[in-house]
C-alpha cells in the first residue's frame, strides 16, 4: 500500500461568530491510500485547539509510508492500524485520517460502500443540528434565517449573557437546541439554575458544562440535571469513556479526537452496554471525514454532523443535505470523491 498525502488551508464560515468576521480557516491534511489500483482517502482535520500541528502530523504521516509499504488486504485494518499505533503519541488526527482512508480502501477492495460491508443501512436518512454561533445580535438573526432548512440548531453558551442568547433566539424560532457550553461553567449550583431554566426552553442537551477537571462537580450535576449533558472534551477515546463513572449521562464522539472510525465504533459498542448516549460530532472536517463518520449514524442518538455546509470551498463530493437531513449515497468505499486535483505534483 502506498501513502501520498498533502497540507491544505480550508476556508469556511466560522460557526461560532467573530465579531463580524464570518470567515475563517482551518489547516487540513488529505491523504490516499493506494493498492491494487484502488484509492481510499482520508484527512485529518487541524484546528488549533486540537494542539496538533500539521508539521507533526506530516511527520507521522512519512513515518507511517514504510509500514504501510509492506502492508496487505490480507492483513485487515485492525492489523495495519496496530502497526502504525505506536508512532501516534499525539497524532490522533493523523491515525484518523489513515483509519479513514483504509475503511474507503477496503470496501473499494470489496466493490461494496461502507455501509453494505458493515452491515448498515445507507438508506437511513438522520436530522443533523446546524451551529449558528454567537454574534451581534443583527448577525445572529441572519444566521438563524440562513439555517431555515434545518430542524435542530445548536448555540454556544458560557458568556456572561447565557440567558439573553437564548431569549434572543427564542424570539426568532423555537427550533429545538442543543447548546455548548465548551467548559464555561465552574459552579455546580449556578450550573444546575440555569439548566432548570433551560429545560423550559426546548433544549434537548447540553455539552460538556463544566471543565474537564471537575469530574466530581460534573457527577453531582448530572445527577440532577433535566437535561442530558454530553461531554466533549472530556472524553476523546475509549479509555476516557471508560473512566466517566457518571458523570455525564451522553459523549459527542468525533474522529479526529478518537483517532478514526475503528476507535469510535469501540466507543459507540462500549456505549451501548452502559447505558450512555450517543452523539456523533465533527470539529471543521470537509465532505471527506464528515462523510466517514455519517456511515454510523445508525447508531446514534444525536447527531451534529454540519462542517461541510460551512466550506466555502469543499475539496469533495460526499454526504448531501436536504432540507437538514443527511443523505449518504450507495458508491463504493465510503463514497467520497476529491472534487479538485488534490494530489497533483505542488
Amino acid at each position: 500500500m502506498q501513502l501520498s498525502f498533502r497540507p491544505y488551508l480550508l476556508e469556511f464560515k466560522h460557526p461560532f461568530g467573530v465579531h463580524g468576521n464570518t470567515r475563517s480557516s482551518t489547516h487540513t491534511v488529505m491523504i490516499r491510500i493506494e493498492a491494487n489500483g484502488l484509492w481510499g482517502y482520508g484527512e485529518a482535520c487541524l484546528p488549533a485547539y486540537l494542539g496538533e500541528s500539521t508539521e507533526a502530523t506530516l511527520t507521522f504521516l512519512k513515518a507511517c509510508v514504510p509500514i504501510l509499504q509492506t502492508c496487505t488486504f490480507g492483513q485487515g485494518i485492525n492489523e495495519i492500524l496496530k502497526q502504525i499505533e505506536p508512532l501516534v503519541a499525539k497524532n490522533n488526527a493523523g491515525k484518523a485520517a489513515i483509519d479513514i482512508a483504509l475503511q474507503d480502501l477496503f470496501a473499494k477492495k470489496q466493490g461494496k460502500s461502507y455501509g453494505e460491508c458493515a452491515g448498515l443501512d445507507n438508506t437511513l436518512e438522520r436530522a443533523t443540528s446546524f451551529t449558528i454561533g454567537i454574534d451581534q445580535k443583527e448577525i445572529l438573526e441572519q444566521k438563524i434565517k440562513e439555517a431555515s432548512e434545518f430542524k435542530i440548531l445548536k448555540v454556544k453558551l458560557g458568556t456572561a449573557n447565557d440567558k439573553d442568547i437564548i431569549q434572543f433566539i427564542r424570539l426568532h424560532t423555537n427550533k429545538p437546541l442543543y447548546v455548548d457550553v465548551n467548559q464555561g461553567w465552574t459552579n455546580k449550583q449556578e450550573a444546575l439554575l440555569m439548566l432548570e431554566w433551560l429545560k423550559d426552553q426546548n433544549i434537548l442537551l447540553v455539552e460538556q458544562p463544566m471543565p474537564l477537571g471537575m469530574k466530581e462537580e460534573m457527577k453531582w450535576l448530572t445527577q440532577r440535571c433535566p437535561i442530558p449533558t454530553f461531554a466533549d472534551e472530556s472524553v476523546k477515546q475509549l479509555k476516557d469513556l471508560k473512566q466517566l463513572d457518571g458523570s455525564f449521562s451522553g459523549i459527542n464522539i468525533k474522529l479526529m479526537k478518537s483517532g478514526g472510525m475503528t476507535e469510535a465504533l469501540e466507543m459507540i459498542h462500549y456505549a451501548k452496554t452502559q447505558g450512555i448516549q450517543i452523539m456523533l460530532g465533527c470539529m471543521a472536517e470537509s465532505s471527506c471525514a464528515t462523510t466517514a463518520m455519517a456511515q454510523l449514524m445508525s447508531y446514534a442518538d444525536h447527531i451534529d454532523l454540519d462542517a461541510p455546509n460551512l466550506y466555502k470551498n469543499d475539496p469533495f463530493t460526499g454526504l448531501e443535505y436536504e432540507k437538514g437531513m443527511i443523505h449518504l449515497n450507495n458508491l463504493p468505499g465510503l463514497g467520497i470523491e476529491p472534487k479538485l486535483n488534490l494530489f497533483d505534483p505542488i
